[in-house]
């Protein structure tokens, strides 16, 4: 559970603060995945796409 702390009813911050701890936490990105139904054949393709990118980076890092 995530929590914010309002001060001086100063809103615009906290809602500041929250998304970046959604983010930290990788809610957002979460919610964004899940917003669409993806057929199981296109999250193999996306996840096998992330493997490569992954493997590419740290060969150049290397």
């Amino acid at each position: 559970m995530i929590f914010v702390r309002v001060v001086d009813n100063k809103l615009d911050k906290a809602i500041r603060v929250l998304k970046k701890k959604m983010d930290k936490e990788g809610i957002t990105s979460d919610l964004k995945k899940k917003r669409h139904f993806e057929k199981p054949s296109a999250q193999r393709r996306r996840k096998r796409a992330a493997a490569l990118r992954r493997r590419r980076r740290e060969q150049v890092n290397h």
